[in-house]
C-alpha cells in the first residue's frame, strides 16, 4: 500500500490552513483488507515529521462506510461532513469555468493540534 502527501495551504472557509495534502492512495490486490489502516499508522510519524497541524484527503462519497470502518481507530481521523472542495481544472478551457466543485468526503487526521481547532466552512479551496 502507499499514499502521497504534500505540504500546502488550503483555505477551510476565509481561513488558510497549513495541511499535509493525501492522495494516491493503493493497495496491491494481494494485501487488501490489510493496507489502508495500516498505511496510516505508519504515515503519521512521518506527517508529525512534516511539522503540520493536520493530514487532509477527500474520498468519494460512494466509499463513506468503507473508509469510517478503515480509520476504525478512535482519535486517528475524523471524517468532515457538510463541506465541498473546490479545485482547479486540470485542463483551461475558454468556455469552461477553471474551477469545479466537488461533494466528496472530507477526512482530517489531526497531527499537531486537535479536531476542535479544525475551522469550519462549507466550501475548501485548494
Amino acid at each position: 500500500a502507499h499514499v502521497g502527501a504534500l505540504r500546502r495551504f488550503i483555505k477551510v472557509g476565509a481561513v488558510d490552513l497549513l495541511v499535509a495534502e493525501l492522495g494516491l492512495y493503493a493497495v496491491r490486490p494481494d494485501l487488501e483488507g490489510l493496507g489502508i489502516p495500516q498505511l496510516m499508522r505508519v504515515m503519521y510519524p512521518v506527517l508529525q515529521e512534516l511539522d503540520v497541524p493536520f493530514g487532509f484527503g477527500t474520498v468519494r462519497l460512494a466509499l463513506r462506510q468503507h473508509i469510517a470502518r478503515l480509520l476504525g481507530r478512535p482519535g486517528l481521523a475524523t471524517i468532515v461532513s457538510g463541506v465541498r472542495v473546490r479545485s482547479t481544472l486540470r485542463e483551461v478551457h475558454l468556455d469552461r469555468p477553471p474551477t469545479r466543485i466537488e461533494d466528496v468526503l472530507i477526512v482530517v487526521l489531526p497531527i499537531g493540534r486537535s479536531m476542535s481547532d479544525w475551522p469550519t466552512g462549507t466550501i475548501i479551496d485548494r
